[in-house]
């Protein structure tokens, strides 16, 4: 099995609802997002996937609707206020932990056809989260 893995910075805000703790304020985080992608074959290139490919796809969605964006659940309360000031943000259904990022950042890639086998947010230097899709699904 062959891998390739591409990392992605970008700035992102965000809070947690019913949270006690910090992480219930607005805050943002520079957070990266890891990509890997697997195939058994290599292409007529003799790879997996052109790390350019992943960045021309991926890194250009997460600029567009992530990157120096208020990542929050649709149910926040801040929300009017911030549109009323102009401010980016995308919203979740549920809250815009760093589990619920990275399951987002890899159903996009999926959705794009690359062969995601996890997506990872690091949150801050020493915190990360994964996404992997169950065995077998």
């Amino acid at each position: 099995m062959f891998r390739v893995t591409r990392e992605i910075d970008f700035c992102y805000g965000h809070r947690l609802l019913n949270y006690d703790g910090k992480c219930r304020y607005l805050h943002g985080h520079n957070g990266r997002a890891v990509i890997t992608i697997e195939s058994a074959q290599l292409d007529e290139r003799g790879m997996v996937l052109d790390f350019s490919d992943i960045k021309d796809v991926v890194s250009q969605w997460i600029d567009a609707n992530l990157d120096h964006c208020m990542i929050l659940n649709r149910q926040d309360p801040i929300i009017p206020h911030l549109r009323e000031l102009g401010e980016p943000m995308y919203l979740l259904d549920e809250n815009p932990t760093a589990e619920n990022i990275a399951r987002l950042i890899f159903e996009f890639t999926a959705s794009q056809g690359f062969p995601i086998i996890e997506a990872r947010l690091w949150e801050t230097p020493r915190c990360f989260a994964t996404y992997a899709p169950p065995r077998g699904a």
